[in-house]
This record gives C-alpha cells, sequence and structure tokens, in this order.
C-alpha cells in the first residue's frame, strides 16, 4: 500500500499496447458513470470510446444527446465529438482493437430477490469483451461492486481471454457526485488504484495523466493510494456508509429535537465546528435517496454476512431504516399541519391538495432512482391526497415512476390552489422563490421544508405558517 501526489514520484513510463502515444481508452455502459468519464477523459486528451449495447444510447451520444442532466457535460460531449477524440459504438470487436484499457461501467443493481448487488451486467460485459482481446489490455473496475469481485473477474478473463493476450485487471473506484460529477472527474480529490503488477499499476498512472497534468497546472494536490482489489473495492462502499450513517445520525436528531422543542439546524452547525465531525451531511431532511447510497449499502451488508461478519455492519440496518421512516414523517406532518386524523392505517388526506416542488433525489440531477420526494407523493396519494409536482429537471423520468401524479409545468402552476406545499428537494429555484407572490396562489399558506433550504423569516413573514425538519414550527 502506498500513498503519492500526483503520480508516482519516479518515472514510471510504460508504452501503450497499441501503440498509441496515451493509452486509448474504452468505456462499457455508457450509463450516467461510463458517459461521463468517457466525456471527461476525452476532454483531457485521450482518444475514447464509449461501449453500450443499447444501440438508441449509442446513436444520440454520438449526435450530442445527453440523455442525462449533468451541468456542463453536455457542451463537453459535442466539442470532443468534434474534436474527434471522443465516439460510440456498441461493438466488442471494434473496442477490443481500439483500447488499452477497458473501463467497467455498468450497473450493479440490488437484486430483486435481496439486498445483494447483482453483478449479471459486470459478468456479461465481461464475457463478452474478453474473447475478443488479441493483444495485452487493462480490464479495470470503475463499477461500484461487492469486496471480492475483481478476483471474481480476473478468473473470469482467465477463462473467456486467450492466454497469449497477457490481460490484467485493476480496480478503481469512482467517487461521483451527481450535480458536480465533471469536476470530481477532471479535479479529483484523491485516486484509488487496486493492482496486482507494477504493469498495471504504471498503467494507471498514464491513463490519469491528464488529471495530474491539470493539477500541476493548477497547482493542486491529487492524492493517489496505490493498493491491492479488496481496500480498492471496499473504499467506495466505506465512504457510502459513513455518509448514510451521518445522514441518517442527523435526521435522528432532528426527531430528538422534535420532541424536545429543538432547532436541528443550530444543532447540525454546532457540532460541525467540531474538526472530528465536520459540517457537511449534516442537514436533516427527508432523508438520502439516488441510485447508490441505498442500494450500496444493503449490499455492503448483505455482503459482510457471507463473509462471515455481518455483525459489525448491523447497525446499516437501522441507518437504512431511519432514512425509510423520513419520508413516513413527511406525510405524518401534513396531517399534522392540515388537522387530519389518523387511523389504523395511516392519515385520511381525502381531498387534500398538496404541491410537491423538487421529485429528483437531489438538486442539479434528473435523476429519480429511489427518490424520497417520488416516496413521499405515493405515500400521499395512497393516503388519499390530490398531488401535484413540479421539478426543473427531473419531471419525464417521474412520470415515468409516478404516473398518476399531476405535473406543472413551473412552480406558480404547481402552488394554484394548494392546501400545502412541500419542498422535497433543494433546487436553488425553490429557495429563492417570493413567498409573498405564491402566497396569492395557494388555498391555504402551509409549507413543509423537507431539505431546510428555505428561508423560515421570509416565509412567515409573508403569512405562512411553516414547518421543516427538527425545527420548532412557525
Amino acid at each position: 500500500m502506498s500513498v503519492q501526489v500526483n503520480g508516482p514520484s519516479s518515472s514510471h513510463h510504460v508504452s501503450p499496447p497499441s501503440g498509441a502515444v496515451r493509452p486509448r481508452l474504452a468505456f462499457l455502459g455508457c450509463g450516467y458513470l461510463g458517459t461521463t468519464y468517457a466525456v471527461c477523459f476525452a476532454e483531457l486528451g485521450y482518444d475514447v470510446v464509449g461501449m453500450d449495447v443499447n444501440a438508441e444510447k449509442v446513436a444520440k451520444l454520438a449526435a450530442g444527446d445527453l440523455p442525462i442532466h449533468e451541468p456542463g457535460l453536455e457542451a463537453l460531449l459535442r466539442r470532443n465529438l468534434d474534436s474527434g477524440r471522443l465516439r460510440f459504438t456498441t461493438s466488442y470487436e471494434d473496442i477490443a482493437e481500439f483500447a488499452d484499457v477497458h473501463f467497467i461501467c455498468v450497473g450493479t443493481p440490488q437484486r430483486p430477490d435481496s439486498d445483494a448487488a447483482d453483478l449479471s451486467q459486470v459478468e456479461t460485459c465481461v464475457t463478452d469483451l474478453a474473447p475478443h482481446l488479441r493483444r495485452k489490455a487493462l480490464i479495470l473496475g470503475k463499477s461500484t461492486v461487492p469486496v471480492g469481485t475483481a478476483e471474481w473477474v480476473e478468473t473470469l478473463v482467465q477463462r473467456h481471454a486467450p492466454p497469449e493476450a497477457g490481460v490484467e485487471v485493476a480496480w478503481s473506484p469512482e467517487f461521483l457526485q451527481e450535480g458536480f460529477a465533471v469536476e470530481d472527474v477532471l479535479r479529483p480529490n484523491r485516486v484509488v488504484f487496486g493492482v496486482k503488477s507494477d504493469w498495471a499499476r504504471d498503467m494507471l498512472y498514464a491513463v490519469h495523466k491528464g488529471v495530474f497534468e491539470l493539477a500541476a497546472v493548477e497547482d493542486r494536490e491529487v492524492p493517489v493510494v496505490v493498493g491491492d482489489f479488496a481496500t480498492a473495492e471496499l473504499v467506495k462502499v466505506a465512504a457510502n456508509a459513513f455518509l448514510a450513517t451521518k445522514i441518517s445520525f442527523i435526521n435522528a436528531m432532528a426527531d430528538l429535537c422534535e420532541a424536545t422543542g429543538g432547532d436541528v439546524t443550530l444543532l447540525a452547525r454546532a457540532i460541525g465546528y467540531d474538526d472530528r465531525i465536520g459540517p457537511k451531511f449534516l442537514r436533516a431532511g427527508v432523508g438520502f435517496g439516488g441510485g447508490c447510497l441505498p442500494k450500496d449499502i444493503r449490499a455492503f451488508v448483505a455482503r459482510a454476512e457471507e463473509l462471515g461478519v455481518g455483525d459489525s455492519l448491523r447497525f446499516l440496518h437501522e441507518v437504512d431504516r431511519v432514512n425509510a421512516r423520513r419520508r413516513t414523517k413527511v406525510v405524518q406532518m401534513v396531517a399534522e399541519m392540515c388537522g387530519r386524523t389518523s387511523g389504523p392505517n395511516g392519515p385520511d388526506l381525502s381531498g387534500l391538495r398538496v404541491a410537491i416542488l423538487g421529485v429528483t433525489f437531489k438538486a442539479n440531477s434528473d435523476d429519480v432512482r429511489d427518490s424520497p420526494a417520488l416516496s413521499v407523493a405515493r405515500k400521499l396519494m395512497r393516503a388519499g391526497a390530490v398531488v401535484t409536482a413540479y421539478d426543473p429537471e427531473g419531471m419525464i423520468p417521474a412520470k415515468n415512476v409516478v404516473p398518476d401524479a399531476a405535473y406543472a409545468k413551473s412552480v406558480n402552476e404547481a402552488l394554484a390552489g394548494a392546501d400545502l406545499v412541500c419542498v422535497l428537494t433543494a433546487w436553488e429555484e425553490f429557495r429563492h422563490a417570493d413567498p409573498a407572490a405564491l402566497a396569492e396562489l395557494v388555498s391555504h399558506r402551509r409549507i413543509i421544508d423537507g431539505t431546510n433550504s428555505v428561508d423560515p423569516t421570509l416565509w412567515t413573514g409573508a403569512g405562512w405558517t411553516y414547518r421543516g425538519m427538527g425545527r420548532p414550527s412557525i
């Protein structure tokens, strides 16, 4: 295990097997992860091919049409398509002939029958690629996987790739934050390599040379942690588990604050000044969602149980449960604010008109996977409420997930005639909305701030009854 800054302390030059000046890169899986990395590495000056079996997705990307919302990425996509450094394909034969390094960027969703990760997409791309490799290459895992996956991938390569090709495997986890992913690739706060050979290590330094060069120009440091397969795999899931725990902790404190009259925002600020704790991820709200944290912590626990150390991660079950309860909490708050009674099956919200602001799991994204906001919308509708939602970017995917809700084209349209407003995603548009103007649109001036992101003083000053998460009712 070693830690270095901006690449190796001495020269570790390696010639790419293709004979190119820089390694040629292929990214298998053009979803959020693969597309972002492919575009950004082309921007760093590498020749890149993105590969996906979905021909429609590949055609859109090749035409410069970005199928996801990520600030700054579409402009980089079009620029690098125009430069010729970036292209897309559906052919395994194409990338096998072209690339020196093949990044595995496919999905690892939760299995339908358990909490464990489904690695079928990883297996498919490795077994479909390996037989076509005719020269030395590096298969590099980026997908978030259970510990032990890299060793398994290595056995798949040994079984399916021509032995004379000398194909090797390495793992380098991704740390993308949706809404900030371009910066996270171009200017990472660390890079982790899990390798078994000097050649694989040196290829990874060559692959990241553009990252180090940009850091040197900007007088920044990029720590590089070089270790084994297992450590590299554990870094991402351990980080996600820690962040999820921190979020659920402050949400548990929010419940305690509500029971005692405390204010969780002041509590979070006070404990965040402690350097051992820090202020990030201490905002109480409706909990975490998205395509990573929920399924990753469940898969982490499932893998620990397989390894016989499940007791060590049992606390993550409660982290998950605290998170799930936040969604039910919002429904309870709606009933309390509107004077609705609860029966054995929960509150009766029949006919109540609720406006939901935000449907994505976080701001600056169109991702609605495991969105707390959409979970709340479903629960409200099951209780009889009439829900109208608005989001700056997530409307189309939300309609596919929750088609029974009504969807507005603007904040004003969503609030028209509403009995109560729920802010469930912390978009800047909502934070800077004019509460006095919006007060003229609703039937009743009630707001639940599920993100603790709007200013309660401004809203109460405009005549609204305000309730945040873990904050005194105003």
